[in-house]
């Protein structure tokens, strides 16, 4: 679909409409600085933000009057749901919070300091030319590190210039399908031209969130219909407390599983967490911890620690899976975390997942499973599980694994952005995000005349992790619809798929998009979109979320703990 004449809000009337939701709700919406440019990039990285953190907390504003509105059923003055829908409170979200907050993970300080300062630079991360052309290496596992050095054939204390020697040595497709096979992370930069005529490409779906209805006849696995009463959430929600401000939530009642790490699912847990939700984030003792991007990602959610052996090489590598165990208060083996895991999914609402599709399902957490476990438990309450994956459900590169700026470079984006940076004249450029010639030469990762620029902050990741809250809540939304409570749903957003949702959106002719204010540093960052808490590593200072409803609460009530600090157990 071509959004090029798309404004923010038409993007988000779009994302609002196309999800089945009222429409007279999206007149509560107060977008300042609309159309603004937002971060410097010829991508509308601002009209992405400022819709796609909208799009979620109009969804936790519509619940709230939903379920304000079914809980005083009986005393009403007869209004209908649609006449309901037009008194949902306005939801604002400023255009420079709202990209700030696309950065969150660069702005916080834990005791005034960044939790990445002083690591030295790694020599087998980033771009690195090839016998004919350019890779990019992920490596913010040491599991991944490990293996891209082993595919290298380089030693474990290789310095950058031997890995850019032996990289040197590779062509880029072929570096990149070897990687893959040993269970590396390395992308090959691509324009749209190269990346266009690829099967994978043509395999992605158009419209970044994916919604499925499990229980129809069609599927076989009858969830149940429900009889109309309240049930799980819905049902704790009504019995809320009037003076306790997290009670007074949106999503207040909501429990969310969430198994994830790096940043695009945890934002999405974060998000609904800033809404009221119950988020019990679980973790694996063999994955170590990302403290860079911890910090940030985990405000509003409880900790808890599992041992589900979900990478084994990731435990293989890391020394501190026994200490990790002890972090936590809960111990026991790993057959019986499991059955915990599963316990646990039983009483929740949602089940948040950020692994790569089908990773999950021979250890019974596919929503299928899942749906299964219930029917045979006699629960007749659905589930929502959602799935946050590098490259989608379809399409050969289906079960890739994947981040934001692998995307970014296997995609073209990369590669056009560079070239809108380098253009010397105003009116210049792709305005459509059509392909456009490989820009050869240049030795960089970015400036004028470069082979590649990433975008000026992880939006596919942020992007994502707000498409997949607002799939959450939309589901819940239709859930929570009179004789809905047994509808289970399945909800997928990919990062390739934002991908092509944001380029579908154009991009800026020329170098028009880079002329705005970069937030380069957390100094540059006004003192309104920041909060200080105590957390458990100290005094954190953090980008605060960007939208607000009129009258409901919205923010974070737990600040961030080390990882396993809680019993997993709902509250």
């Amino acid at each position: 679909m071509d959004r090029r004449h798309f404004s923010t809000v038409d993007s988000l009337t779009h994302l609002w409409t196309t999800l089945g939701l009222p429409p007279k709700a999206l007149g509560s919406v107060r977008l300042p600085d609309a159309d603004a440019l937002g971060l410097p990039s010829s991508f509308k990285i601002g009209n992405l933000a400022q819709s796609s953190i909208a799009l979620t907390a109009l969804l936790a504003a519509l619940i709230h009057t939903s379920q304000r509105h079914r809980g005083a059923e009986n005393g009403n003055d007869g209004d209908d749901d649609e006449d309901n829908d037009t008194a949902v409170p306005t939801v604002t979200v400023p255009l420079h919070h709202a990209v700030v907050e696309f950065r969150s993970e660069r702005f916080h300080t834990i005791a005034g300091s960044h939790p990445g300062g002083g690591r030295p630079h790694s020599a087998v991360g980033g771009l690195h030319r090839t016998s004919d052309g350019w890779v990019r290496v992920h490596d913010i596992f040491p599991h991944h590190r490990a293996r891209a050095l082993e595919v290298l054939g380089c030693s474990a204390d290789a310095d950058r210039e031997a890995v850019a020697a032996a990289i040197g040595r590779w062509r880029c497709v072929d570096l990149e399908n070897t990687a893959l096979e040993a269970g590396a992370v390395v992308a090959a930069l691509r324009s749209y031209e190269q990346w266009d005529v690829l099967p994978h490409a043509k395999a992605i779906r158009d419209f970044p969130i994916q919604i499925r209805e499990i229980g129809s006849d069609d599927d076989g696995l009858a969830a149940g219909r429900g009889d109309g009463s309240l049930g799980g959430w819905q049902e704790r929600k009504s019995q809320q407390n009037s003076g306790d401000n997290s009670s007074a939530k949106a999503l207040h009642g909501v429990r969310v599983l969430e198994m994830s790490r790096v940043i695009a699912a945890p934002v999405a847990g974060r998000t609904l967490a800033a809404h009221g939700a119950d988020v019990l984030w679980v973790t694996s003792p063999g994955l170590p911890d990302l403290p860079v991007i911890d910090r940030d990602t985990a405000r509003g959610k409880r900790t808890a620690s599992l041992d589900l052996d979900l990478d084994t090489d990731a435990k293989a590598d890391n020394p501190s899976h026994a200490s990790a165990r002890a972090r936590g208060n809960h111990e026991s083996d790993s057959a019986s975390d499991k059955e915990i895991l599963l316990s646990l999914a039983d009483d929740a609402d949602v089940f948040l997942q950020g692994y790569r599709p089908g990773s999950l399902a021979g250890r019974g957490l596919s929503i299928d499973a899942l749906i299964a476990r219930r029917r045979q438990k006699g629960i007749r309450r659905g589930i929502v599980c959602a799935n946050l994956s590098a490259y989608g459900a379809d399409g050969p590169w289906r079960a890739r694994r994947g981040f934001d700026s692998l995307v970014q470079t296997c995609s073209g984006m990369n590669v056009s952005e560079a070239e809108h940076f380098s253009s010397a004249r105003d009116d210049a450029g792709s305005t459509d995000g059509s392909a456009a010639p490989h820009n050869a030469g240049g030795v960089g990762t970015s400036g004028a005349g470069s082979a590649a620029r990433p975008m000026p902050c992880q939006a596919l990741d942020h992007a994502s992790g707000y498409f997949l809250a607002a799939g959450i809540m939309a589901a819940l939304y239709r859930q929570s619809q009179p004789g809905c409570s047994g509808y289970s749903y399945e909800v997928s957003v990919s990062l390739a798929g934002t991908m092509k949702y944001l380029r579908s959106l154009g991009q800026y002719p020329g170098n028009t998009g880079f002329q705005c204010d970069d937030y380069a540093t957390m100094q540059d960052v006004p003192a309104e979109y920041l909060e200080e808490r105590m957390s458990g590593f100290g005094l954190l200072k953090a980008v605060k979320h960007s939208a607000t409803i009129d009258g409901v609460p919205v923010g974070w009530d737990i600040m961030p703990n080390p990882l396993g600090s809680d019993e997993p157990r709902w509250l």
